[in-house]
């Protein structure tokens, strides 16, 4: 690469340093008005490209000028990501008419480009312009006011097409979010006001979208109140989309009256038929609070514990025989369902991992169980909704100094008001 000057390629003397012409000192900023426009001019005419150094001495616009020769030297330039405006060339060695712009295009999005034209081509320019250029001029028609202007206004264009392309991404990520959201995170459908249940979810804060975190919670026509907490391994749309997938699975054959082992067998098939990943799996707490509010039946899949609170000040850690996560070994799975007492006044606290594998002490030491029983006994006192909400408040500082909670986290407290 050499600068605009004499057909040999020797260099004219101009005001800079290193490599191309530099009209004017310091570095262009993205969104400064003070800053020079960074700008590319592939052109392979040292005539053509001495003119348009010539025209941008003169014009009204600040500009640090690099010129190639060739479209394999403009990618190079290009790969280096500063530029804010080509100046294009559409007759190159190595490259010709919209081809020519669609290389330049594919190598540089978010540079305007200006394609230079002959006098006679202006179909060629209008092309170029539908083709993603911001903009087409005619070489024999080139002065500098129309020059510089036109390079403000490509560049202002380019930009404002950029901002507006991250508002339509920004808008429809987060339409998805609330589509996942109101798939993951359902309201609890409770025919009965006599019930405690509590739902959170809070997003793991290494991640812009839902995680594969999931509950529901709804009570059948004999009075059973249902409930469900899983984890889908991963994070993103996809396991999102599964975990929606799972939980409507799951309220659709409660609603069918499908009970005990035959559950979590049927989600495994679901989730065999659905997974793209033959190494996902998925843990899950399943559990059903009887009409007689003194017993729950447990059953749970590759699942953490969960915190039995009260009655009064008593909380503790209940770990029920569970089998397999979900997908590990299909079809070799075996989940039994117990029985546990549910003491008047008391509530289930069900909970993905993402609330206790919080990093908090250096080597990688975590909250862990034994950490969250410790935060779950200084809340006991509170009711259900700030018992669950100082749980999760209570991880979040705990990990704080290490990066905070990096997993999703769902919390699901369950139980009888009254004595």
């Amino acid at each position: 690469m050499v600068s605009p000057g004499m057909a040999d390629g020797s260099r004219i003397p101009v005001q800079g340093t290193g490599p191309g012409v530099s009209a004017w000192q310091g570095t262009a900023r993205q969104g400064d008005p003070a800053a020079p426009i960074e700008l590319l001019l592939v052109e392979d005419d040292p005539g053509d490209a001495f003119l348009v150094e010539e025209l941008l001495s003169d014009a009204d616009v600040r500009n640090r000028l690099t010129w190639v020769r060739t479209m394999a030297e403009a990618r190079r330039e290009l790969a280096r990501g500063r530029f804010q405006c080509v100046l294009l060339d559409l007759h190159l060695a190595d490259a010709q008419g919209l081809d020519a712009l669609e290389t330049l295009l594919a190598g540089s999005p978010d540079a305007a480009v200006i394609v230079l034209t002959g006098l006679a081509e202006a179909e060629a320019g209008l092309a170029a312009v539908a083709a993603g250029a911001q903009d087409y001029i005619a070489k024999g028609r080139l002065e500098s006011e129309w020059l510089g202007r036109a390079i403000r206004y490509a560049v202002q264009r380019k930009q404002g097409a950029i901002a507006a392309a991250a508002l339509q991404a920004g808008r429809l990520r987060a339409e998805e979010n609330a589509r996942l959201e109101r798939g993951l995170l359902p309201s609890p459908k409770l025919a009965t006001a006599e019930v405690v249940a509590v739902t959170r979810y809070r997003p793991g804060r290494a991640h812009s979208l839902l995680g594969g975190d999931f509950y529901d919670v709804v009570e059948t026509p004999d009075g059973t109140v249902h409930a469900v907490i899983g984890d889908v391994a991963g994070h993103g749309p996809d396991e999102a989309a599964l975990g929606v997938c799972l939980r409507v699975a799951w309220r659709s054959f409660v609603l069918a009256g499908v009970r005990g082992p035959r559950l979590p067998a049927l989600l495994e098939e679901l989730l065999l038929a659905e997974r793209d990943d033959d190494e996902c799996f998925v843990t899950l707490t399943t559990l059903r609070l009887r009409p007689d509010r003194r017993t729950v039946d447990v059953l749970r899949a590759g699942h953490p514990a969960m915190l039995l609170r009260g009655p009064g000040p008593d909380v503790r850690l209940v770990e029920t025989a569970g089998g397999m996560a979900l997908g590990l070994l299909p079809g070799f799975g075996d989940w039994p369902e117990e029985r546990v007492e549910l003491p008047p006044g008391a509530e289930l606290v069900l909970f993905t991992d993402g609330l206790f594998e919080g990093e908090t002490g250096p080597g990688g030491r975590r909250l862990d169980l034994d950490g969250l029983l410790g935060l779950a006994e200084r809340g006991a006192g509170l009711d259900a909704s700030d018992f669950v909400d100082a749980l999760i408040m209570g991880a979040e500082l705990a990990s704080a100094d290490y990066g905070g909670l990096g997993d999703d986290v769902a919390v699901v407290a369950l139980g009888w008001k009254g004595t």
